[in-house]
This record gives structure tokens, sequence and C-alpha cells, in this order.
């Protein structure tokens, strides 16, 4: 399993095609150095926070979490809402990236904090084109903070 400084990008993806495509996308542009993929909602928290969900302990902190909706055993919303709910991850950034293209799943998606809701397109080349400037926008171009939420900084007195 890797350490926390080597995830960059964990990709949740139950449809093995799906996830294929995303990486050979993200290869071309030379970034998926450090990514690892899991098939399943139980198995994303896991890699996150230990079997069964962990002692509060984060494991592993990738820089960019791209998670399918419809999952098996954990469903993405109930990823989401545990990585949301919990302050050492809620501010990792989260992709939705889903063939969902239903109001209610979009609304409860933003409600629980996502951070971008993609509806994966079916055409193969716009599919490709998506993840790479996904992985480009989130790994090269965004700024993070550089301490996780819930850590407090030094307050400078008067």
């Amino acid at each position: 399993m890797s350490t926390n400084s080597e995830v960059q990008i964990l990709l949740v993806e139950d449809n093995p095609r799906d996830a294929e495509l995303a990486m050979r996308s993200l290869k071309k542009r030379n970034l998926t150095n450090k990514l690892v993929w899991v098939k399943d909602g139980e198995e994303a928290l896991e890699f996150i926070f230990g079997p069964r969900g962990g002692n509060s302990r984060v494991r592993n902190r990738p820089k960019i979490i791209l998670l399918d909706l419809k999952l098996p055993k954990v469903d993405g919303l109930d990823v989401l809402r545990k990585l949301k709910s919990d302050n050492s991850v809620k501010t990792i950034p989260v992709v939705v990236l889903t063939s969902s293209r239903e109001e209610q799943d979009i609304v409860r998606s933003y409600e629980l904090g996502v951070n971008s809701y993609i509806v994966k397109p079916v055409n193969f080349d716009n599919f490709s084109e998506a993840v790479a400037q996904l992985g480009c926008y989130w790994l090269l171009l965004n700024q993070p903070p550089e301490r996780p939420s819930g850590v407090r900084f030094p307050t400078a007195k008067p």
C-alpha cells in the first residue's frame, strides 16, 4: 500500500473499461505515476482510512479523488458523505466522474461538498480529453491548502 505522500490520484471506478480509458488518458499527460485504482466504495474508504473505517487516522491522502457514483458495496454518495464529514480529509478535492445525469445525484453531490460533477462523455475521444483536463487542472493548476482542514494555524498575538 502507498504512503500518504505517494498517491496523487485515487480513481474509484467499478467499470474496468472506463478505468482503463481514464488511466490511459492520464498517462498520456504523464499524470499516472502515483495513481491508485480501486473498484468499489468500500475499497476507497479502506484505502484512505484503513480497514472498517480505521481509527480516524488517515492512511493515504491523495491529492484528488475521481469518484464514480454507481458503485458496488458502498455507493459513491456514501463515500463522498464520509470524506466530506471528516475534518482530516474533507479538503481533498473530489470530482464525481459518472454516467448519471440524474438531477437528484447532481444536487445531492453538491450538497455533500463535491468539488466538481462531470458526466462521462460517451465518445472515447471526448472522455479521454475530459479526464486529461481534469488531471491537469487538479494536479498542476489547483492550489490546495498546505494543511488539512481542522489543523490550526498559529495566530499572531497582539
